[in-house]
């Protein structure tokens, strides 16, 4: 049997070497979590042509990571920017990854939604953010999650207590969208984990479980289980 092919969208970056011309990229940690899970990562690149074929082109593969990076324009959910403190507004990104999420619910498509990932999961299900909680307690920390016990993440994790959950992250859910189920906060009240009750998986972490899961089975957990949904 073919290993599973699971898309990441790729960011818009103005580094890389050996290569001509401006890049797309994605880090490399979440190609080598899902690698190690078992599936092929491949990456869509954030051209905003793609995305009224996005149901097409996930008819073509069979799971999907929504990963971290800059925020979701406010205006997306309804808002103005409000906070000084945003930062890496890509229209392209927001377009190309909110098309990815239709196109996965209309489908049923196994999802993890990383950090920027399940906010964009949220804003593109009718959600909004807190566009800045500061980064005292949530940038580069790493964090308890209490999980609901039996939910598809405290079940792929194996605990209902992930000690060591990396946070890298200045906004926070605020609104949950209807379809979503909070299922994993930080001692502080934060959203750290939903789920959408309706779909077979699709799960979100407002961590980052691809920055330790070469070394830690649970957080590689949630990219095995990922895979196994497929």
């Amino acid at each position: 049997m073919a290993a599973p092919l699971v898309l990441i969208v790729g960011r818009l970056s103005a580094e890389a070497k050996g290569v001509r011309g401006e890049p797309f990229a994605v880090g490399r940690r979440y190609f080598e979590a899902v690698t190690r899970a078992g599936g092929v990562p491949l990456m869509l690149p954030p051209i905003t042509s793609l995305a009224a074929e996005m149901s097409a082109l996930l008819g073509r593969v069979d799971a999907v990571v929504l990963h971290g990076g800059g925020d979701v324009d406010p205006r997306r959910y309804g808002q103005q920017p409000t906070a000084d403190q945003l930062y890496g507004i890509v229209a392209e990104h927001d377009e190309v990854e909110i098309a990815v999420v239709h196109a996965a619910v209309e489908r049923d498509m196994p999802v993890l939604a990383v950090c920027r990932g399940l906010q964009v999961l949220n804003v593109a299900l009718g959600g909004t953010l807190q566009q800045d909680i500061g980064t005292e307690a949530h940038w580069f920390a790493h964090h308890e999650v209490a999980l609901t016990p039996g939910s598809r993440l405290a079940v792929a994790v194996g605990t209902g207590h992930p000690r060591r959950c990396h946070c890298v992250h200045h906004q926070a859910l605020d609104r949950v969208a209807d379809a979503l189920t909070v299922v994993g906060t930080t001692a502080d009240g934060i959203v750290h984990a939903c789920e959408f009750d309706a779909a077979s998986w699709i799960v979100g972490t407002q961590w980052h479980p691809e920055d330790d899961a070469a070394d830690d089975p649970e957080q590689q957990a949630l990219f095995d289980a990922l895979i196994r949904h497929t």
